[in-house]
């Protein structure tokens, strides 16, 4: 069963898309949930042809956008609404993802029977690896932890440094999307969120929080998120299992679109390796 596009609404709040892939079998399974990055969206790419993986896995997968990532209920895909992008932050996303999950293990959702409550895994790509982290620490639900090309600090990201006299000034600032050309409006509450919220956003000390299994997987040449940030995650959680990838980069050699039938290698390996943590 695939099922794409399902909507979350919540009172005074936007709504979260998502979409779930699972076999219907009435026996509950892993439930696994995949945060996007910054600029991303839950169908980027490959990320379809991800979800099947885990799926033909006998796992419950589910990615979502978050709420204020750029993209609409009708356009899920790439950023029609900019003025919600600018007011997205950390603190927003976490919720967001509180909320798909209190939704996930409800009595409102009707695929709860094919759903382990008790087994629940968490992979962040990029940003949403930093989402996870801090999500996976303060959240007892979640029983395992997996990221992808994670950073490690939020406070040194392009939306959180910068010229802070003028963004404050302005009100906004803006980043290119290099693929869609866009220029990606931050609003200045974005610094000011993470400013009141910097200990709970402090990655390294949920890293040094997490007690569940938890598996980092990093290509050593990423040229967006160095592999320092990997070696950072996993010396703050020694438990943690590294996984160092050679010859790829930030995506798995992956790209928007993706038209292949085959993933490519890289993105396989990271597939072998985060199926066979889980199971």
């Amino acid at each position: 069963m695939t099922q794409k596009n399902l909507v979350l609404n919540r009172k005074d709040q936007k709504p979260i898309v998502f979409d779930v892939f699972y076999n219907k079998t009435n026996t509950p399974k892993p439930l696994v949930i995949f945060c996007h990055g910054y600029k991303g969206f839950k169908d980027w790419g490959a990320w379809d042809q991800v979800a099947e993986q885990f799926k033909n896995a006998a796992l419950f997968f589910v990615k979502f956008n978050f709420s204020h990532n750029g993209g609409t209920i009708d356009q899920p895909i790439d950023f029609l609404d900019l003025d919600a992008f600018a007011e997205n932050n950390y603190s927003k996303e976490l919720q967001d993802l509180d909320d798909l999950i209190n939704f996930l293990l409800s009595q409102n959702n009707d695929y709860l029977l094919e759903i382990d409550i008790t087994n629940i895994t968490l992979i962040g790509h990029s940003r949403g690896g930093g989402i996870a982290t801090i999500k996976a620490s303060e959240d007892s639900r979640i029983t395992k932890l997996i990221t992808w090309a994670s950073v490690c600090a939020f406070g040194k990201r392009t939306s959180t440094t910068g010229d802070l006299e003028q963004w404050k000034k302005e009100g906004v600032k803006y980043v290119l999307n290099g693929r869609t050309k866009q220029q990606m409006p931050h609003n200045y509450q974005f610094y000011l969120d993470y400013k009141a919220n910097e200990e709970r956003l402090n990655i390294e000390h949920c890293c040094k929080k997490i007690k569940v299994p938890h598996l980092i997987i990093h290509a050593e040449d990423d040229p967006s998120v160095k592999f320092e940030e990997a070696i950072n995650l996993h010396k703050w959680n020694p438990n943690s299992n590294l996984r160092k990838l050679e010859n790829s980069n930030h995506v798995f050699d992956s790209k928007h679109p993706w038209q292949e039938k085959e993933l490519p290698r890289a993105l396989k390996q990271v597939l072998k390796e985060t199926i066979c943590f889980i199971t």
